[in-house]
């Protein structure tokens, strides 16, 4: 559509004479005029209708819309660096669904958010601060540090989200180091305290020594080629055991077996005492053997044989006590089913402070959580001297086998490779290890929480299954962390007994202790200031805890925001839209779903949306280390190589994303960026036209639809299909099919037939013609649906095109958003016209087949060098149906098809044709007399012969349609014309 605003030109022939006689009713001709310009030139003219569309909307909407209040929430991301391309998504995607809701007349509520706490922050500011080892900081020094370091990097987000053209109210986000929010936050600490949820434990724990603290599930992350030393030890009473962890060894208390597995006494011909029998479960013999073959062995080819002795069921091995292989102490067997025979030798090494399975197996009977491991993944004294200081992810373990060796315990080692949990954040590998922590049973509450979620909207429904099954295999919430920078938990230990002071009185102190000084009171004030006064006299010496909040539980809480300032009581839900990246389902979205069930009983959000991760052009997942990420910034405004990294301004950016199918893992790369910078280029051209085309058109002078030719009420059907479709795909929050309508629209229904069709007419009538006047009325809705369609994507180019023709509004506004959604009368829907116009559009296509070779063969030049003829078989008795609808489509539109086909003439007659036209077939002639003559069976309709030749009248030197009866002289349309301009 380059040339779609040029003069209906014909090609050149070498007939066409060299002088142009027909250049001086150029002036004549109602050719395209707009100030509209065909380059977007995006850096200049964007920021021109960013404010009007940004912040100044979003007041207008929140004082002036008078539908019902919706809520898209903010998930906070973190404070602690620039933006990268998988943040402009993210709020892309609730941009769009924003203003289309403020398009339909909701008042939307959206306040951006910011995680501001936690280990990430922490870590950057002393980073800062050039220091490695925060114990040389005071707390206070830390959170002073950690909080400017917050702040400016949501100074710094905040600018770089506004270049996205995101509305919001931005002046009034929510950051969680806020007071209010650290108020409302311990407040659902509290209700949760006072429903028995909250309770402290020593227990084993996702422990990560790299950053020091407790870590939650979903702070982990798992490498599946994670490498373990394993060893097989014999204890004595003598059974093998397996294990993949041998540094866990120093803190065994027990051996678990399945108490109704069967279990076989055997020897082994490669132990060199004959009186040793081993224990191992009746299934695992085969791999007994190999395990007890020395490694030299396989190369001789020696084979171990195995004395079967007798079997005993496990339940009768409970009681049996053995020896410890490190420190000779006596300790018992006990039953567990989660024993298998799938591996190992069916004896399982149990260290209760070291595995949540262990720990689970022992707490009932009085075994203790033994953790002999600091907090940097290092032994303490009480593994022994032979062990303490050395680490146990290396060293450590190393030193184990050493002593396994020496002791003649350790059967076989091997390296084995697993799957393995590492901390997200440093990539280093985690442990479990018990101690004293806050945890949040949610395992009472996960079945109301399911029950929750039954009635949310989840997008892509297929998501619902992962949010579902991380929250069936949850039964607690490890809370607390040992890091400075957070929201303290509020508890007070007595110094004697480590009991915790943990009260609705004492915590209500707290809480509004932070309401008034925020949480670093917790740090600054005196222990005596903290306590609730009933606590200071009774006799007892207290010390303030130093955990932090799981910062998970931080942002899980701010829904309490939107129930605090907007309550809806009688909605199942508080907000209601959320929308994050996948990796949120074990993470936001579920520490948000755990809170608000606790407290509220209902889900925090009414439609849960879920989105990809960014790949580069070749399908890998972004990453910097990788060197593959692309900077939204460098797409909005170029980067230092501008033939390289083109300026393609914020509206390509946000098509990309309204473009990309943001369900699955999405791909972005430099072909893709162009491919999307194109469509925008012809969205602009046929904007460009049909603005030109709409000089003099006032809305309120618009000609009535009964008066609107067969053409232009289907175009009006296919404006209210249109807009039903791109609704409809708004509704379902698919984008990427809004985007493909958009495409459709333009580049098929407009500019290869409507817009083909209707330039004639526009150009050539007058100005005051009835036929031309209802065109433009057509493309007034044509494209006030169109940008009104296309402006929640990209809503600086509707702008600028509201701009250039709101003057043809009745009531013009300020901007596109304030116009209302689409809005289509029912009358425009006519099924039978558009079934009528897939035929016509068949025809055409034929029609357009044979007018090729026509052109091949040098018989015609442009179109309207050629007439047609239809040649239709004589309807009896005896025709088809089919061929009944097609007669009667090809009598009604006679006079219609000389547009339609962009010739100077079509005649419809009747002749006899053959019944069975099943492919098209072409004859030629010699002479001036040519035709190109094509049989065609046209689908779900009849049979007819198309003709094509050359026009025998003369070309209209001012339309250039082959209707003049006299050479030179102007047709019998525009002959009138231009004596009514010449008066």
């Amino acid at each position: 559509m380059s040339d779609i605003i040029t003069p209906l030109a014909p090609a050149a022939t070498k007939k066409a004479p060299k002088d142009k006689p027909d250049q001086k009713y150029a002036p004549t001709l109602l050719l395209p005029k707009t100030e509209f310009p065909l380059r977007a030139d995006a850096a200049v003219r964007e920021h021109l209708f960013r404010q009007r569309c940004t912040t100044d909307l979003y007041a207008w909407q929140r004082d002036n819309n008078s539908g019902d209040l919706f809520v898209l929430h903010d998930g906070p991301p973190y404070a602690n660096g620039h933006l990268h391309l998988g943040h402009a998504l993210n709020k892309l995607l609730k941009d769009f669904v924003n203003r289309q809701r403020v398009m339909r007349g909701f008042k939307v509520d959206y306040r951006p958010g910011w995680d501001c706490h936690g280990l990430p922050i922490e870590l950057k500011a002393l980073a800062e601060l050039k220091v490695s080892d925060r114990s040389s900081l005071s707390p206070t020094e830390v959170r002073a540090v950690a909080q400017a370091t917050a702040q400016s990097t949501v100074d710094a987000q905040r600018n770089e989200f506004s270049a996205y053209g995101v509305m919001g109210d931005w002046s009034n986000g929510y950051r969680t180091m806020d007071k209010d929010f650290e108020t409302r936050q311990l407040n659902v600490f509290y209700e949760m305290m006072n429903k028995g949820l909250i309770y402290r434990a020593n227990k084993p724990v996702y422990w990560s020594p790299s950053s020091k603290t407790a870590l939650a599930e979903s702070e982990l992350e798992y490498k599946d080629d994670h490498k373990s030393r394993s060893a097989w030890v014999a204890f004595n009473v003598d059974q093998p055991l397996w294990t993949t962890t041998p540094w866990t060894l120093p803190a065994n208390r027990c051996v678990a077996v399945h108490p109704k597995m069967n279990y076989t006494l055997f020897r082994s011909s490669s132990s060199t005492d004959p009186n040793v029998v081993y224990l191992a479960a009746t299934e695992r013999m085969d791999e007994m053997k190999k395990r007890l073959t020395p490694k030299d062995a396989f190369e001789s080819s020696a084979e171990v044989t195995l004395e079967l002795l007798g079997q005993i069921v496990g339940q009768d091995l409970v009681g049996t006590r053995y020896q410890h292989p490190l420190t000779a102490g006596s300790l018992p067997f006990i039953a567990a089913d989660y024993v298998t025979s799938d591996s190992g030798s069916g004896l399982v090494h149990t260290a209760p402070g070291h595995g949540m399975d262990d720990y689970k197996a022992c707490f009932p009977l009085g075994i203790e959580a033994f953790c002999p491991v600091n907090n940097v993944g290092d032994f303490t004294a009480e593994a022994g001297p032979e062990l303490e200081g050395l680490n146990v992810q290396s060293d450590g373990t190393a030193k184990v086998l050493e002593m396994l060796v020496a002791r003649g315990s350790l059967i076989q080692e091997h390296v084995y490779v697993h799957k393995y949990p590492y901390d997200w954040r440093t990539k280093k590998p985690v442990i479990l290890r018990a101690t004293s922590q806050w945890f949040a049973n949610v395992g009472s509450i996960k079945e109301d929480a399911l029950k929750a979620i039954e009635n949310v909207r989840i997008v892509p429904e297929g998501a619902r299954r992962r949010l579902e099954g991380f929250v069936l295999s949850r039964s607690e919430w490890c809370i607390s962390r040992q890091r400075s920078w957070g929201v303290p938990i509020p508890v007070l230990y007595d110094d004697e007994s480590d009991e915790p002071l943990l009260t609705k009185t004492s915590v209500q102190h707290i809480i509004d202790i932070v309401r008034e000084h925020g949480s670093d009171a917790w740090w600054s004030m005196t222990t005596d200031e903290l306590l609730a006064p009933e606590y200071r006299n009774d006799g007892k010496t207290y010390r303030r805890g130093y955990d932090t909040m799981d910062v998970w539980f931080d942002s899980g809480t701010s829904w309490t925001m939107i129930q605090e300032k907007m309550p809806r009581p009688d909605l199942p839900f508080v907000a209601d839209v959320y929308c994050e990246g996948s990796d949120q389902h074990r993470g936001w979205f579920q520490s948000s779903l755990l809170t608000s069930v606790a407290l509220t009983g209902k889900a925090p959000y009414g439609t849960l949306i879920t989105h990809g991760f960014l790949l580069d052009a070749k399908g890998f997942k972004q990453s910097k280390s990788l060197g593959n990420t692309v900077d939204p910034i460098v797409i909005i405004n170029g980067g230092k190589n501008v033939q390289k990294d083109p300026a393609y301004g914020t509206d390509v950016l946000r098509l990309w994303a309204a473009s990309s199918e943001y369900t699955k893992d999405i791909a972005i790369g430099k072909t893709i960026l162009s491919q999307v910078a194109e469509s925008i280029r012809k969205f602009r051209t046929t904007a460009r036209f049909i603005l030109g085309n709409l000089n003099g058109f006032k809305e309120s002078q618009a000609v009535a639809y009964e008066d609107l030719s067969r053409l232009d009420r289907f175009m009006l059907a296919e404006v209210y299909q249109f807009s039903k479709s791109v609704s409809a795909g708004y509704d379902e929050y698919m984008f990427n099919k809004v985007y493909g309508q958009l495409q459709y629209f333009t580049s098929t229904t407009l500019s290869s037939f409507y817009l083909d069709v209707i330039k004639d007419t526009l150009y050539s009538e007058s100005e005051d013609s009835p036929k031309r006047q209802a065109i433009q009325a057509v493309l007034f809705h044509v494209l006030t649906a169109f940008n009104k369609s296309i402006a929640p994507f990209a809503p600086h180019f509707a702008e600028e095109v509201y701009e250039h023709y709101r003057e043809c509004f009745t009531h013009p506004q300020p901007s596109v958003f304030r116009t209302g959604w689409l809005e289509t009368p029912e009358s425009w829907n006519n099924g039978a016209l558009r079934e009528e116009f897939q035929v016509v559009k068949q025809l055409r296509v034929e029609v357009n087949q044979l007018l090729e070779q026509a052109r091949a063969a040098k018989l015609v030049g442009p179109s309207l060098e050629a007439t047609v003829e239809i040649q239709m078989p004589a309807v009896t008795t005896t025709s088809t149906e089919e061929q009944r609808v097609l007669d009667q489509i090809v009598r009604t539109y006679a006079d219609d098809f000389a547009k339609l086909f962009i010739t100077s003439d079509v005649s419809v007659t009747t002749v006899p044709l053959p019944t069975d036209a099943t492919a098209a077939t072409t004859t030629t002639a010699d002479g001036p007399t040519s035709v190109f003559v094509r049989d065609v069976n046209l689908a779900k309709a009849g049979n007819c012969r198309l003709v094509v030749q050359r026009a025998k009248l003369h070309k209209c030197p001012r339309c250039w349609t082959f209707t003049s009866t006299e050479q030179n002289a102007l047709c019998a349309r525009c002959g009138p014309v231009v004596a009514s301009l010449e008066k």
